[in-house]
């Protein structure tokens, strides 16, 4: 097998970023169609993960999210264990949605889901689907937010007739207007917290299907960092049944819920630790850490251990380190930016959340970039222009 990269499995950013920015060029006179209803936009959401308005004396908040192709390692593992977890797709899509929606700040009130078919029997398969709506529930239920409804469109010739796009969108509420997180509140001196992820989450997954789909004995690690992964003998052609070295199967590692993070936002917003920002680290990896605007530098100085997934994944991809930290979370899944006084309180709040976090860096004056010190890497400024 040759070496994998993300563009090679079909994601390439530098074709999606400037279709995003162009989107947003468009989208920003429509803005002025709010004040027909009284309504103004907090001009300084538009392109962060969630969209912020303000209604009277409060500020509402919207986000779209999709899941991507996780689902497809589903159909893949069910066929090897008889499962269909849907229970855990649905979950991640719905973790997907409220983790960019909370990000700014916003309480979640109402999401919709959008589960679109290639064909309408798709859904005839009654067990996938009330794995589906059970999970989906659930994870409304996680994130304190009331289900809405949605749509369930058949798209024949649009959409394969043996799967589903999951998506759906969710509306929040930010009602002290001080808790409303843009990067205007960025400050050089902030500490940046990580909260440590479960898995790969929703991100990267075109990537690890395609390692998963590529029978062959690993290619040459091409190095980079401080250590070498181990180059997993024997064939990724057993695909998604492929053991990893505690055991779990590959697909099934893949298959690890995301966390979701809207008590905890509340219950940090409730304990007045004073958040500056926060990053949901999903596309981009740890790029994603300079997502605001303003040119600071971003100092890691620490970080979690990558997850044996993770490490398995760049032994057969034949990945370096530059690579993985700029597609994959490597398990990393929030980045919360605070002073230096309220980190101690973030911490345990987080702790008293079940969820583990680190003091992993900090904001300093200087060029757009991030430095993650642990791995002797750099990104610059212009590989993340998303705004």
């Amino acid at each position: 097998m040759s070496n994998i990269s993300y563009s090679d499995s079909g994601v390439n950013y530098q074709a999606l970023d400037p279709v995003k920015k162009l989107a947003q060029i468009a989208a920003r006179s429509t803005a002025r169609h709010l004040s027909s209803s009284g309504f103004t936009e907090s001009e300084d959401t538009r392109g962060e993960s969630a969209y912020v308005w303000q209604q009277g004396d409060l500020l509402m908040a919207s986000v779209i999210e999709g899941l991507g192709t996780k689902n497809l390692v589903a159909d893949a593992m069910r066929k090897i264990t008889g499962k269909t977890y849907y229970d855990i797709v649905s979950h991640d899509t719905v973790a997907t949605i409220i983790n960019d929606l909370v990000s700014v700040g916003a309480k979640p009130l109402a999401l919709f889901a959008y589960w679109a078919v290639g064909k309408s029997e798709w859904l005839a398969d009654a067990e996938r689907t009330k794995d589906l709506a059970d999970g989906w529930k659930s994870a409304c239920d996680l994130a304190q937010v009331s289900w809405g409804g949605g749509e369930t469109p058949a798209y024949a010739g649009i959409i394969n007739p043996e799967t589903i796009d999951l998506a759906g969108s969710a509306v929040g509420i930010i009602k002290d207007k001080n808790n409303l997180l843009t990067d205007k509140k960025i400050q050089a001196g902030d500490r940046i917290i990580f909260l440590k992820s479960n898995g790969i989450n929703a991100n990267g997954l075109s990537l690890a299907r395609a390692i998963a789909n590529t029978p062959s004995s690993p290619p040459p690690y091409k190095g980079g960092g401080n250590r070498l992964p181990p180059l997993y003998k024997g064939r990724v052609g057993e695909g998604y049944g492929a053991k990893l070295p505690s055991g779990v199967m590959y697909g099934e590692a893949l298959l690890t819920k995301t966390n979701i993070y809207a008590k905890l936002v509340q219950d940090l917003q409730a304990a007045e630790v004073d958040i500056h920002y926060i990053t949901n680290i999903t596309g981009h990896g740890l790029r994603k850490v300079m997502r605001g605007r303003p040119n600071f530098t971003y100092v890691i100085e620490k970080i979690f251990e990558p997850l044996e997934l993770f490490i398995f994944m760049q032994g057969q991809a034949g990945l370096s380190d530059f690579e993985m930290y700029q597609t994959f979370n490597m398990g990393q899944d929030y980045a919360i930016y605070l002073s230096a006084a309220d980190v101690a309180r973030a911490l345990e709040v987080i702790k008293q959340n079940n969820f583990t976090g680190i003091e992993a860096g900090f904001v300093e004056a200087g060029e757009k970039r991030v430095i993650i010190k642990p791995k002797n890497l750099e990104y610059k400024g212009e590989t993340l222009d998303l705004r």
